[in-house]
């Protein structure tokens, strides 16, 4: 059976959590987005900062950007628009402020789209694939969830939902193995932060193309002195 012919909702739900889970081979765990550096700096030190940290990034941050290109290349992929599917996963790349937000996305969007190809083919992801690979181009993450959970038949907002928690779960856990809060208080921010991603998805099944970009100066800012950081346990 082809991912495009899912053996009901619970198929594409099985695909979603199996895609999104912290065992699916992406690296995920080597990333923090910039956090490592402002755990260093004393910008984020406790559970209150990283609660904020955390709601800016998915309200107005990277999960911003990328709950607009994973909609995006989500409809694209639906409808078989090849061309359409590149234009988002392009946005998607290039639309990151520092060189490690970049290779956050392209690194995890690489692995993520060969992996979920190798154990579920599909003829339209392996199309798009073929393109990539011919040109060149680097995958976004977000663009690749999109494009493998719209022909897996997840709905759209629970495959922004999904990827949203999971980004937040992934920051969550940085935040845990620098030592800033404990396992109680990770599971406090994820409690915190659900009506925060709630609102996130519902402005992204909403927005216009017009109002895509994002605006946390200071994640950026973090992210840029990480490139730079002496001791470092994450990549970005």
């Amino acid at each position: 059976m082809s991912m495009s012919d899912p053996k009901g909702s619970s198929s594409g739900l099985y695909r979603l959590l199996a895609w999104l889970s912290p065992g699916f081979p992406v690296g995920s765990f080597s990333f923090s987005h910039g956090l490592e550096a402002a755990a260093a700096s004393g910008v984020v030190r406790d559970r209150y900062s990283l609660q904020l940290w955390l709601s800016a990034i998915v309200a107005s941050g990277g999960g911003r950007i990328d709950a607009d290109i994973l909609r995006d290349a989500y409809r694209a992929s639906l409808a078989g628009d090849i061309g359409a599917l590149v234009d988002a996963n392009r946005r998607g790349v290039a639309y990151r402020a520092t060189a490690e937000t970049r290779l956050e996305t392209t690194a995890q969007g690489e692995t993520f789209l060969a992996t979920c190809r190798a154990a579920w083919p599909n003829p339209v992801l392996d199309c798009w694939a073929e393109g990539i690979s011919a040109s060149g181009e680097a995958v976004c993450y977000a663009a690749a969830i999109g494009a493998a959970t719209a022909q897996a038949g997840v709905p759209l907002d629970s495959a922004l939902l999904g990827y949203l928690q999971a980004l937040a779960s992934n920051l969550v856990s940085a935040g845990l193995r620098l030592g800033m809060i404990g396992q109680t208080d990770g599971q406090r921010i994820l409690a915190a932060l659900e009506p925060v991603i709630a609102a996130a998805v519902g402005g992204a099944l909403t927005r216009g193309r017009g109002s895509f970009g994002s605006a946390t100066f200071a994640v950026e800012l973090a992210s840029m002195d990480h490139e730079t950081q002496y001791t470092r346990l994450f990549r970005s």
